[in-house]
């Protein structure tokens, strides 16, 4: 059977399910993911094409070689996921759109039959993306577009690797291989932040581990670089993150348990407490700046890789997406630095302890995931708090 037509009960799932929603974008999603697999070939029929360009082969080896290391070593699934390519002409396979009201960093939740509510909504098409993210900034929300090399379908399908994953270098394929696949070992529904947050940390792991192969070792001193310098940044970001969080008023733990915004404005505020809000907001956003720059000079020797960041209007949207794949890594580190088979590189008791995570409740998650993070009370083994 074609690989398209395997959508077809899906499409006509989340129709009949998500009456209520926009058929369109359902549509646009199932027949966004059926295109792509349309276009997906077996990988060794690509690198035996004469057509296919010598980077493009070489970049697809290596690509193959991550892929096998995943399941080996690691023990990501062992699946069909990977093993084919599709070249999609575009510089991102979807984009995802990510909103919040001015005065809060808690992202506007989109809910979908089987895969349950989510952070951010994604489209194939960048003009369908922007044109969301128009009409949510009309409504007052903050938005902000980010484009993905990579994600994926949780095990539904073989996803494949695309022209927009394989152009980066070799150390960030693997990564991204990585991260997707992790993906499909846990997935904790309506919790988008637990599950970027595993799959974040299974990537650095891995990573960690991959790059001490010796066919890798020659990548190791550029990709570390390249890492130090993404880890000082996410940190800049995520102190950020705390300080909006104060001036919001959203650092208790009352506050984090609120469910996800629905109105892009402030409620039950005052006049006067929305006006300070706002100067708060500008003076840490201000100070956001001038700190970047004294990273860039004083630690970095003037690179200046994520200036593009900075492009535009700062907003809480940037802020609250950055935290979706950054919460719970430091937790989930401590799971991994009590596993005694990850420090060979295997990963599975980890991935067992995420999956009794994953299974928990949302209040009981995070109650594990706080005790977990260092400085606090950490897990023992299975999960369970000492």
């Amino acid at each position: 059977m074609p690989r398209y037509f395997r959508l077809i009960p899906l499409l006509i799932a989340t129709l009949l399910l998500g009456a209520c929603s926009s058929i369109g974008y359902y549509a646009q999603s199932v027949g966004g993911h059926a295109s792509l697999l349309q276009a997906a070939r077996p990988i060794d029929e690509v690198m035996a094409d004469p057509a296919t360009p010598a980077d493009v082969r070489d970049r697809l080896r290596q690509a193959s070689a991550a892929r096998r290391y995943a399941s080996d070593t690691l023990g990501l699934p062992d699946n069909s996921s990977y093993t084919r390519y599709a070249d999609l002409k575009r510089p991102f396979v979807v984009w995802n759109v990510y909103a919040t009201p001015e005065l809060s960093l808690r992202l506007k939740q989109s809910c979908f039959p089987v895969v349950g509510c989510l952070d951010y909504r994604g489209f194939y098409s960048e003009a369908d993306a922007r044109g969301l993210a128009k009409d949510l900034k009309q409504q007052g929300w903050e938005v902000t577009v980010g484009g993905v090399p990579a994600y994926s379908t949780l095990g539904w399908y073989a996803d494949p690797l695309v022209n927009t994953l394989i152009r980066y270098p070799a150390g960030e394929v693997a990564r991204l291989i990585f991260h997707e696949l992790a993906h499909q070992t846990v997935y904790a529904k309506n919790d988008t932040m637990f599950n970027e947050s595993f799959a974040t940390t299974v990537e650095e792991v891995g990573m960690e581990h991959w790059l001490d192969e010796p066919e890798n070792r020659h990548l190791k001193a550029q990709y570390m670089t390249f890492a130090d310098r993404k880890r000082d940044f996410v940190a800049l970001l995520l102190d950020t993150r705390k300080r909006l969080e104060a001036v919001y008023h959203e650092d208790t733990p009352e506050a984090k348990k609120a469910r996800p915004p629905t109105h892009p404005t402030p409620q039950g505020l005052t006049e006067q407490e929305v006006d300070t809000r706002r100067l708060g907001k500008a003076q840490v956003l201000a100070d956001l700046r001038v700190r970047y720059e004294a990273l860039k000079r004083d630690k970095w020797g003037g690179y200046a890789g994520y200036d593009a960041w900075f492009n535009g209007d700062i907003d809480n949207a940037r802020f609250a997406s950055v935290g979706t794949y950054h919460q719970w890594v430091p937790a989930l580190r401590a799971m991994v630095d009590q596993c005694a088979s990850c420090k060979t590189g295997n990963l599975r008791d980890f991935l067992d302890q995420a999956r009794i995570l994953a299974d928990q409740s949302a209040a009981e998650r995070r109650r594990r995931l706080v005790a977990a993070t260092p400085g606090t009370t950490r897990l023992t083994s299975a999960g369970a708090a000492n």
